[in-house]
């Protein structure tokens, strides 16, 4: 599986520790489940969101925006501001080889994920 995840400015690598731990307990999977984590290109430089990932033994890829735009999505998103169509749904998507999300975007304080299969 593969989880979008988009980040306030400024997150820490804890914040987005415990984000992953939850969407993960949501769907009753584990860590050892995940394939990628995937994000916006702005996002590249979001140190805590690099820090977590690494920290937790995976690699995150950072999309263009016309990967993120190319896929429908079905939530509203406060990416919208940046001309988007979303972050963590369309990057779980873009990646997932089913293009079906087991979860949809979800906020856990600062952080937003989605799962894809």
């Amino acid at each position: 599986m593969y989880l979008g995840i988009g980040a306030r400015r400024g997150v820490s690598s804890e914040e987005v520790i415990n984000a992953v731990n939850c969407a993960l307990e949501e769907v009753e999977r584990d860590m050892s489940e995940i394939k990628m984590f995937a994000s916006s290109i702005l996002k590249e430089n979001e140190t805590g969101l690099i820090e977590a990932i690494k920290e937790m033994g995976f690699e995150i890829k950072f999309l263009p925006d016309d990967v993120l735009n190319s896929f429908d999505v079905p939530s509203d998103s406060q990416a919208s501001r940046f001309g988007l169509k979303g972050v963590a749904e369309p990057a779980a998507l873009a990646l997932s080889d089913n293009k079906k999300l087991i979860l949809k975007k979800k906020v856990y304080g600062r952080i937003t994920i989605a799962i894809a299969e």
